[in-house]
């Protein structure tokens, strides 16, 4: 006999009951359920008289969307497992020895939750692994089993950046040409805490903790992990009074006769390489490795430096320093911004070198004063 599917109320799942046969020995009726619920709904009340729940698929028939639903949430929950023990392990490879799998699958696992998330969690080198700031946070908060809060505070930063953004740069440079831009940065995003350090070291980015490094720098091969943000000219330079009293060189070649300002940080016996021309070797009775002193030594007189036209662009402005050859003169390197990792960059590294592109570019306002024909 059949009997007439029970309706849902609304706080009951459908269920159909179809009769297979008459009863059995114990005095029960076989009965083939089917049932439209979310795997959330563990008990069905009240208790359906005379039927057996059989434990297969034709007796228990769940719908896709919700077995799809409960994959989901497992691979959420387990890409966060393999998060922390990544964390705990202090590497992929230890990870994968705690958790019996395969690195690659560790790795995979941790890049689906940062591109859920849309933020890295986490600095990768060939040598080590290391927390980002929203890494540290989303790790805190993981660990107290608190989801939601956990993965909404990594991911709200995509588009309102928060946090700490600790940024370097060489010293000259930013002391030059930075404040207005990280003044800009502050007026922008007020939530943004920036933390600026100038260096003139090398610094490694992962170790040292740093989200961004402004570099100046060739980076022929470094277009995975750094963007150009302007390009870097160099130009002769001297006081009118030394003009005046040495003559002006009309070309490379009549460098030889001028006495040099020279950069410690290079070769001592170095040549000046312009743009055009075979290398100038001039004599020299003064070297230091800061830029800035280099262009108050050659404001005072004492010679001729070669120096970034950031460098000594406000000098030119003021008329303590003029410039020659500016025809040879050419882009001998660029303005960086290089990160970690091109993945999931966060917002505040975005908004950060978007910045500065903005500000700088092609023609950076360094450069106006002294190539006003466009050289």
């Amino acid at each position: 006999m059949r009997q007439r599917p029970q309706r849902a109320t609304d706080n009951s799942p459908a269920v159909n009951i179809e009769r297979n046969g008459p009863d059995d020995a114990a005095g029960r009726t076989a009965a083939r359920i089917e049932m439209s619920v979310c795997p959330t709904i563990t008990a069905l009340t009240p208790p359906l008289d005379g039927a057996i729940l059989m434990h297969s698929v034709a007796a228990f028939s769940i719908p896709r969307h919700c077995v799809l639903h409960r994959k989901l949430m497992s691979d959420r929950f387990e890409d966060i497992r393999t998060f922390i023990t990544v964390v705990q392990a202090k590497g992929f490879a230890g990870a994968a020895e705690r958790l019996g799998v395969a690195k690659s699958a560790i790795s995979r696992r941790v890049s689906d939750l940062e591109d859920r998330l849309g933020t890295r969690l986490l600095h990768r080198t060939t040598r080590e692994v290391s927390l980002t700031e929203a890494g540290a946070d989303f790790y805190d908060r993981g660990m107290l089993a608190d989801l939601e809060e956990a993965e909404d505070f990594a991911s709200k930063g995509r588009s309102n950046p928060i946090g700490k953004l600790r940024v370097t740069a060489p010293v000259s440079f930013g002391i030059s040409c930075m404040s207005p831009v990280l003044g800009e940065m502050s007026a922008r995003y007020p939530r943004l805490s920036v933390q600026m350090e100038f260096l003139d070291r090398h610094t490694d980015l992962v170790r040292e903790g740093f989200d961004v490094a402004v570099r100046i720098s060739h980076m022929k091969d470094s277009s995975l992990i750094a963007r150009k943000l302007a390009p870097i000219r160099h130009a002769v330079c001297g006081s009118p009074d030394y003009f005046r009293k040495h003559g002006k060189p009309k070309v490379p070649a009549d460098l030889k006769d001028h006495k040099a300002l020279l950069y410690s940080y290079v070769d001592p016996r170095q040549a000046w390489q312009l743009t055009g021309s075979d290398p100038v070797l001039l004599p020299s009775d003064f070297s230091c490795n800061n830029g800035d002193v280099l262009r108050e030594m050659a404001a005072a007189g004492c010679g001729l430096a070669f120096l970034p036209t950031f460098i000594i662009h406000r000098a030119v402005e003021e008329g303590r320093l003029e410039t020659c050859l500016t025809e040879y003169s050419r882009e001998t390197k660029g303005l960086y911004a290089v990160y970690p990792s091109t993945r999931n960059l966060s917002a505040k590294v975005r908004v950060f070198i978007d910045l500065m592109v903005e500000r700088f570019g092609d023609e950076p306002f360094w450069d106006r004063a002294i190539f006003r024909d466009g050289k």
